[in-house]
């Protein structure tokens, strides 16, 4: 019997998966789009800063093609040894957020200490540190997932770690990441099953703090009354938002034109990065707009419905990850489209995979081909349940079962049930969830 359950166990080894064709549709229409607009927003920047019309498409496509060979990589590496680098995971986190603060490592740009010097370009800390808390967490609400439902201790473990990340990151200064951040981990928590009276009482706490801090600083008081109404000082505290208003009132429903846009020529700050959603407003309109919505509202639901696949199936880690990913791709862009629509305060997030940005072209690939690898092992367990259960539903005839499996003589016929079945349990320990199935069968 032990030679046929290695048959077995090696025919489910054999068996693959697939990307889930939305994922990978919905991901690449986003970056072919994030290249046409880069490309439309930047020309007229580069000129002015005299390094050439394409400059910034030219970086754009060297990121985006790095940030392709990162996917590619992450979407061939099996999730379990991911899981157990868990907490090397979160030393990385901890010590990216501490190298900015190194002299000669940290560089400081517009006052802010948010990049590390690389030699051929800055890179952001806080992107990857995004991907690796997200991967770091799902690992910790798998291995403490009864703890963290029933105490205090594992839910505040979680909150104190994004509190101390936080804390460096309001050091930099970068609310807004910081604010992103605690999001995620609150919303991974209340997906992970955490007792929600028991989470309300941080989030008390939490939030007249952040309110504080986000009212301490002058420049940042001044972001939250601007928003409100950016007219009163339009070529001072309210000169972004005005011009990203004036782009987004001319397109109108269908735009002005791809390529044609006024606000670009150098009246919209930061056109082909932060405001870039502006630039698509004028020139494709509200039916622009829409889609570029439509296409995140698609990605991200289609995430957290893997994500809630791979926990039915007990792929706890998988599905965590799913959710973190699809959490922080989800508050981001809403975050950078309320910015150019003036529904929020300005903060500095890029559109993910739209635009323009060295380290968050790279982390945002990383991360949508981690997603794409929960996929493809959510959809080979899947078609490893579906051949355990066809086993189980044919019964094997006698003559062609090997001496050691076929069943002993018994008069009766539930004797001989158990028999044929046996075999099959004892293959099914080889998918999570498929021995449970089986047994309900049997």
């Amino acid at each position: 019997m032990t030679e046929l359950h290695a048959r077995q166990a090696t025919r489910l080894d054999a068996i693959g998966g697939r990307f889930d064709p939305w994922l990978l549709g919905v991901s690449l229409a986003l970056a072919c789009f994030g290249v046409v607009m880069v490309a439309s927003s930047s020309i007229a920047i580069g000129e002015g800063l005299g390094v050439g019309p394409f400059h910034f498409l030219q970086r754009h496509l060297v990121f985006l093609a790095g940030g392709v060979a990162l996917a590619a990589w992450a979407m061939r590496t099996e999730l379990k040894a991911v899981e157990q680098q868990g907490q090397w995971l979160l030393l990385a986190c901890l010590v990216l957020l501490l190298l900015v603060f190194v002299p000669g490592i940290g560089v400081s740009v517009n006052g802010a200490r948010r990049w590390l010097n690389m030699g051929v370009s800055n890179f952001q800390a806080v992107e990857a540190v995004k991907v690796l808390y997200i991967v770091w967490l799902a690992s910790y609400l798998k291995r403490y997932s009864e703890d963290v439902t029933a105490t205090w201790p594992a839910m505040l473990k979680p909150l104190g770690v994004a509190g101390g990340m936080v804390v460096l990151l309001l050091l930099q200064p970068d609310f807004g990441s910081s604010s992103l951040l605690l999001a995620i981990t609150a919303g991974m928590l209340v997906l992970g099953g955490v007792n929600m009276p028991r989470l309300f009482g941080p989030v008390v706490v939490a939030l007249p703090l952040l309110a504080i801090v986000a009212i301490a600083e002058p420049y940042r008081y001044q972001r939250l009354t601007t928003f409100m109404d950016p007219w009163a000082d339009p070529f001072n505290s309210g000169y972004q938002l005005t011009n990203a208003l004036m782009a987004v009132g001319r397109g109108e429903w269908f735009g002005v034109g791809l390529g044609a846009s006024i606000q670009k020529l150098a009246y919209l700050p930061e056109a082909h990065t932060d405001f870039i959603l502006a630039v698509i407003a004028e020139e494709l309109g509200f039916v622009g707009v829409c889609a570029v919505i439509a296409a995140f509202a698609l990605l991200a639901g289609r995430a957290f419905w893997i994500g809630l696949k791979c926990v039915e199936m007990r792929r706890h880690f998988a599905g965590y990850c799913a959710f973190g990913i699809a959490l922080w791709i989800a508050l981001q862009s809403f975050v950078s489209i309320g910015v150019n629509l003036g529904m929020l305060p300005t903060k500095g997030l890029t559109l993910p995979l739209i635009s323009s940005g060295g380290s968050s072209v790279l982390m945002t690939c990383v991360a949508i081909g981690i997603l794409l690898r929960v996929s493809y092992e959510l959809d080979r367990a899947q078609r490893q349940v579906a051949r355990l259960r066809g086993e189980a539903a044919a019964p094997a005839s006698a003559d062609t079962m090997p001496p050691t499996a076929q069943p002993p003589p018994a008069p009766t016929t539930r004797g001989r049930g158990r028999g044929r079945v046996e075999p099959v349990l004892g293959a099914a320990a080889v998918v999570g969830g498929g021995w449970q199935s089986l047994r309900k069968r049997s």
